[in-house]
């Protein structure tokens, strides 16, 4: 058995309103919520990055699973924002935690799935018998130009886990991906914001990808969707997920849960993996979860997940995502546009 065996995550206090970015630049506040689907999105703090938030973000997932951080044998972060371009981030993360000098780190980059990819990585890690725990996962302060329909969604947090092969609270049964050249979102070298091909992000893209991963996934379980309790979906905005997983024959009840875009934004790497530890704070024993991310450029990983006994325990020991979403302070535009380095 293999699997997470602790999670955690982290979402800044700060937020701003959809309403407070339309009125800076005279736009249809309401169009624009009943569009995205969005009411507010986080913000980070001057001094917080894609470091700060997995660091505490780890810190959380190894008091949930209730481990030495000493035997963690590797860390790997997905991030669209690390903070470096020559540096890796889980270095600073090992250190920050206390994990020692006898690990092996490496940064991942895909767009909104390289925190999935991470995770897929270090499970292969623990089942090679490589590491004892593997601590693997997705953080992001994400970047938007102003005046960008970005703006709106991008946002930060993330979402770390503790992968092992003993004390699993929930097995990871099945993993897979699908992936294809589609140039729908990018940032080149040297360029501060993304750029986005409009509408074809939608089908070509976010909407192609998720739907071939999540039936790969069905036909390797041997599963359909009435088969879960929980599923999740990437949430570049709240109609995106809704729609594929109508599509995919998912019901409001099992999506409900891990969908968060309206409240804090979309978190880029961080979230998919969020929408998972929001699912995990709730979830019992026996109960079986799906999670299909997105990364532009493109690509989808997949995850097909059950619950077990030991969930109950690594629950008491974590901090939930509620907690973190419902402490929150509001910003105005101008002290966004400092916050985030635009000022």
């Amino acid at each position: 058995m293999a699997g997470i065996v602790g999670w955690g995550c982290y979402i800044p206090r700060y937020r701003i309103k959809v309403d407070d970015i339309a009125d800076a630049w005279c736009a249809d506040a309401n169009q624009i919520k009943n569009g995205l689907k969005i009411i507010e999105k986080s913000v980070p703090s001057i001094d917080e990055d894609a470091a700060t938030i997995a660091v505490q973000a780890s810190k959380n997932s190894i008091k949930s699973a209730n481990i030495n951080p000493e035997d963690i044998g590797a860390i790997y972060i997905g991030s669209e924002s690390h903070p470096y371009a020559v540096k890796p981030t889980g270095t600073i993360v090992g250190q920050a935690i206390g994990v020692g000098n006898c690990y092996t780190t490496a940064d991942f980059e895909f767009a909104c799935k390289a925190g999935t990819a991470a995770v897929q990585v270090g499970l292969a890690f623990v089942k090679a018998k490589m590491a004892q725990y593997v601590l693997a996962g997705g953080c992001d302060t994400a970047q938007a130009a102003p005046g960008d329909p970005l703006e709106y969604a991008a946002s930060a947090g993330g979402a770390m886990y503790i992968l092992g092969v003993e004390n699993v609270a929930a097995k990871i049964n099945h993993t897979l991906s699908y992936t294809s050249d589609t140039p729908d979102f990018w940032r080149r070298n040297y360029q501060e914001y993304p750029s986005h091909a409009g509408a074809f992000t939608g089908e070509p893209a976010y909407f192609e990808h998720i739907i071939k991963a999540t039936n790969l996934m069905f036909d390797a379980a041997k599963s359909n969707a009435s088969d879960y309790d929980f599923v999740v979906f990437h949430q570049p905005n709240g109609k995106f997920p809704t729609r594929v997983a109508k599509r995919l024959g998912f019901k409001k009840e099992q999506f409900e849960t891990g969908l968060l875009v309206d409240r804090i934004g979309n978190t880029y790497s961080g979230a998919s993996l969020l929408g998972l530890a929001a699912v995990l704070d709730k979830a019992k024993p026996g109960q079986r979860v799906l999670v299909t991310s997105y990364g532009s450029g493109a690509g989808s990983d997949s995850f097909d997940i059950t619950i077990t006994e030991n969930i109950i325990d690594a629950q008491k020991r974590s901090k939930t995502i509620d907690s973190y979403i419902n402490d929150k302070s509001y910003l105005s535009y101008v002290q966004y546009l400092r916050n985030t380095g635009k000022l």
